[in-house]
């Protein structure tokens, strides 16, 4: 299994709003070959920001790697940079590969 994450730093006051984001995309991973769940999820707020990750997790790295290549993916990502107000930085990638 393979597991994708994006940290996102989002301006304090502005969780709704990115909240409101995820939800209104139309994604369609669940038609894409190795997908298998996706969560949103964050942390409490600090002085600074609200944390938030979103985690995908695949069958395989390929399966992941062929998505990013993908009509479905750049349908995904449209318009993505549009509220670049209510972020802290550009978000941060790790990828992780199962070993347990």
């Amino acid at each position: 299994m393979f597991i994708a994450m994006n940290r996102f730093k989002i301006v304090l006051g502005a969780e709704s709003t990115f909240e409101d984001i995820w939800r209104s995309r139309d994604s369609n991973l669940n038609d894409v070959p190795g997908f298998l769940t996706f969560s949103l999820v964050k942390v409490e707020a600090n002085d600074d920001y609200t944390l938030y990750a979103s985690h995908t997790k695949w069958k395989s790295k390929l399966d992941f790697t062929n998505w990013t290549k993908s009509e479905a993916f750049r349908k995904a990502h449209k318009g993505a940079g549009s509220h670049s107000e209510i972020y802290l930085g550009h978000p941060v990638f790790e990828d992780f590969e199962t070993v347990i």
